[in-house]
């Protein structure tokens, strides 16, 4: 493992454990060139995916930016990483038990939503905007109907 701040290609693993929810390895590091510290994480990968965006462009998936879209929503909300990090890998093992190599930047919008609205539904809105490009204030309104007629559904479900 390179070293971020030196670049050295020796470093040294000072300490291994799994994650809370044993979904990578949490690897405390340290350069003995530099004398720098830094954890990394190792997480199991099925299979390389490959995201299909508009245009027929396509771009490898990438986790990271997953979550960064998720934290934006939430931004300022009370929620924690971990839980983040839990509906992240949730919405991974969903995309990869799919068996597809290659997966619609749509399937991928769709399942960050549900986990918002089970994280926060001030997230799930703020992030609905930008992915269902909302464009005037009554798309606003006809998606917060929409919102409070499934909230309503659950409540008398329950």
């Amino acid at each position: 493992m390179r070293c971020p701040f030196c670049s050295s290609e020796e470093t040294q693993v000072k300490d291994s454990r799994p994650t809370e929810d044993n979904s990578a390895i949490r690897r405390r590091r340290s350069c003995p060139s530099c004398g720098a510290r830094f954890t990394t994480f190792e997480r199991v990968q099925l299979r390389e995916m490959t995201v299909l965006k508009a245009g027929d462009r396509k771009q490898p998936f990438d986790r990271d930016k997953m979550i960064k879209s998720m934290q934006i929503a939430l931004r300022k909300r009370p929620v924690e990483l971990e839980d983040i990090e839990k509906s992240a890998n949730s919405i991974v093992r969903q995309l990869e038990s799919m068996g597809d190599a290659e997966i619609n930047s749509d399937d991928i919008g769709e399942l960050v939503m549900k986990a918002l609205a089970r994280l926060d539904m001030v997230a799930y809105i703020r992030y609905a905007s930008v992915y269902k490009d909302f464009r005037k204030p009554e798309d606003f309104n006809d998606f917060l109907e929409e919102v409070e007629d499934l909230r309503k559904s659950a409540v008398e479900a329950a």
